[in-house]
């Protein structure tokens, strides 16, 4: 069997192994320590626009944490885009809020802001003033921001930016992550870097990441004992993966870079083919990282799934765009509004392998078995 291409597998350097063992060296192992810091830093300054940084055990700890600082409570309603990996949605229900899922937009493939302020406008009619908006940068494509930013302020609601897949992505020269009331990243295995496990909370309030460092630590009080006034959380990174982190920033322009090249190979590849079309940025105000290359397949006899099941069966992982939350089970019950993009979307979606370590013989690999199915 031929050697295996993963869709998106990590991507080490030299420096992440010197950061970590400098952590062995130095004994600081258990939570917290100087590479924490650190990293919390390289990430600040990389996003740029006065933000703070909170490194936390994962991207989905980071949104739970800001739902909670924006009183998200039972019985709330928290507004989600709906094609979005589950994470996006699954801390609404942590709080025992009720998500309400919008539909995307065929430019972005993010949430469409019309359907957002038709959405809100219902949600009102019904009494109900949702507590927060959940925007997700997909695949590394920024959202329509400014729109999405005007309805929130003409309803007064606060935006979230899950920017997990975003980091390195850019609209109107302004990093994805820093333009809500808080923005999310990721560092799982899979993402344009990583610290093995992890993600961050974004915020242009110093006050907001502090406390969400203090619930992050179990919500400590200050006294000599174990003393606590608030629920706390154990979702601190550690300063070993802080480290593998620290070497991985240090490459993250290259890592983009590569993601990007990766997208325009593939681009040249299939550019005589009818029947695939690319995420592309829909104007000079977007910049995207590409952290997935995706295609959209519509032809009348090729699917998306046999190209899946042929690069499968070539040991190739690919895999369909996220399937809708609103047409997950655990959220069946969910209002969502919206006509059907998202589900057109996943239908015909597929992402390529994207990593930013393929070399040229993998990527000739996956060209050769799609070229394949639409020109034999």
């Amino acid at each position: 069997m031929n050697p295996k291409i993963w869709l998106s597998s990590p991507h080490m350097g030299s420096k992440e192994f010197e950061y970590v063992k400098e952590a062995f060296d130095t004994n600081w192992i258990a939570p917290l320590g100087p590479h924490v810091n650190g990293f919390e830093q390289d990430i600040a300054t990389r996003l740029g626009h006065g933000v703070h940084v909170a490194a936390l055990s994962a991207g989905t700890a980071a949104l739970h944490l800001a739902l909670i600082q924006l009183g998200v409570q039972y019985g709330d309603e928290v507004i989600c885009q709906s094609m979005t990996f589950s994470a996006s949605a699954n801390p609404i229900k942590y709080q025992g809020a009720i998500p309400v899922f919008v539909d995307s937009e065929s430019d972005t493939w993010n949430m469409d802001p019309e359907v957002l302020r038709e959405t809100i406008r219902d949600r009102f009619s019904r009494g109900k003033k949702p507590k927060a908006i959940i925007v997700v940068h997909l695949y590394g494509m920024p959202a329509k921001m400014d729109e999405i930013l005007a309805v929130a302020k003409e309803f007064d609601i606060p935006v979230i930016e899950d920017a997990a897949e975003a980091l390195g992505s850019m609209y109107k020269g302004r990093a994805a992550g820093t333009f809500g009331d808080f923005g999310i990243l990721s560092f799982n295995g899979n993402k344009i870097i990583t610290t093995s496990g992890g993600g961050a909370l974004v915020s242009k309030s110093e006050e907001a990441i502090r406390h969400t460092r203090f619930l992050a630590t179990q919500a400590r009080d200050s006294a000599p004992h174990y003393q606590h006034s608030h629920v706390g959380y154990n979702y601190r990174m550690s300063n070993v993966c802080a480290g593998i982190g620290r070497g991985q920033m240090e490459v993250l322009t290259d890592r983009v870079n590569r993601r990007r090249e990766i997208n325009q190979y593939y681009r040249e590849a299939f550019k005589d083919l009818d029947g695939i079309t690319f995420l592309s940025e829909p104007s000079a105000d977007y910049y995207s990282n590409f952290w997935l290359t995706t295609v959209l397949v519509d032809h009348p006899e090729v699917t998306r799934e046999d190209i899946r099941l042929a690069l499968e069966a070539d040991n190739i992982e690919s895999r369909p765009l996220w399937k809708p939350m609103h047409l997950q089970p655990v959220f069946e019950d969910a209002p969502f509004y919206g006509d059907g993009t998202s589900e057109r979307l996943f239908e015909k979606g597929l992402c390529l392998p994207s990593g930013s370590n393929l070399i040229e013989d993998d990527l000739q690999r996956v060209v050769k078995i799609v070229r394949r199915l639409f020109v034999d």
